[in-house]
């Protein structure tokens, strides 16, 4: 099964890799995944700047690229990313932003991405709630923010019946279906809490049906500091080998002759990867 070019399987790999790299639990990722984009890598929001796997809106997105990119070999990203006095996150060059935010489309980098915000947010929900985050509690961060969904999880804990439309009118407008029921009725925090987890826990053991962490991280192999993830019986060494063929034969194409630039395609300077994002552009028109 493909999703928009990118196999199913490819991405389950990359989830398991970022859930290994990081602790973060496969199943949680995978259940997110399926939830927000159906395991479509290039999934678009039509409402919102939100786009990728895990559908980060743009701030989201250069936020935690700003703060753990360096970790996972995108530190030219990383330090691409500026922050102005008032705390919003910028990029100076329209070429260099275009490429750290097509990186939402990659499905290694944002599954490493989602599961480090994840990450963030479990250890900051545990210090307020003094108890265990658990996956829907993350889904909750993901959803409403940190803030909101620390306001909900603190209220429902002393009321659970606390109408959450009461609490969160203007995300209740947004998302109509969510804080209220089919009889226009606005849902108590308890329920809308069991709802998104049951939506979140259905979506993980659909999608994992077939899959486990162990079974797809096999077939992701590190070289070099750089990750490789393969395909049904290649070698890391053929993907590697295939992946600086294709990129030098395509980058050879978009600059009229041949170039030695695929030879740090698993490393790029912020100028490669300009390159790479305006040559894949240009052959994908």
């Amino acid at each position: 099964m493909t999703v928009n070019s990118i196999t199913t399987g490819r991405i389950q790999s990359a989830i398991a890799l970022a859930s290994s790299k990081t602790g973060v639990d496969f199943d949680y990722l995978l259940g997110q995944a399926k939830l927000e984009s159906g395991l479509n890598a290039n999934a678009r929001a039509g409402t919102s700047s939100a786009s990728g796997l895990y559908q980060f809106i743009e701030q989201s997105w250069l936020s935690v690229v700003k703060k753990h990119g360096a970790e996972h070999g995108l530190g030219w990203a990383a330090n691409s990313i500026g922050q102005s006095s008032s705390g919003r996150l910028s990029v100076g060059d329209a070429g260099t932003k275009a490429a750290i935010l097509a990186l939402r489309n990659d499905p290694n980098a944002a599954s490493l991405m989602a599961a480090e915000y994840a990450s963030d947010n479990k250890a900051s929900l545990e210090g307020t709630l003094n108890r265990p985050a658990s996956g829907t509690d993350l889904y909750m961060a993901h959803f409403m923010g940190l803030g909101g969904a620390t306001k909900f999880l603190k209220t429902m804990q002393a009321n659970p019946q606390a109408s959450g439309a009461a609490l969160f009118p203007a995300a209740a407008r947004a998302n109509h279906n969510v804080f209220y029921d089919k009889n226009n009725q606005p849902r108590t925090l308890s329920a809308i809490y069991d709802r998104f987890a049951d939506k979140l826990g259905g979506a993980a053991a659909g999608a994992s049906s077939t899959a486990s962490a162990t079974s797809y991280a096999a077939q992701a192999i590190d070289m070099d500091g750089s990750t490789v993830i393969t395909g049904s019986n290649e070698s890391a060494d053929d993907a590697l080998a295939w992946a600086q063929s294709a990129m030098g034969s395509a980058m050879g194409r978009f600059s009229g002759k041949t170039t030695q630039a695929a030879v740090n395609v698993l490393r790029p300077t912020p100028d490669t990867a300009r390159l790479a994002y305006m040559m894949l552009a240009r052959l994908g028109g």
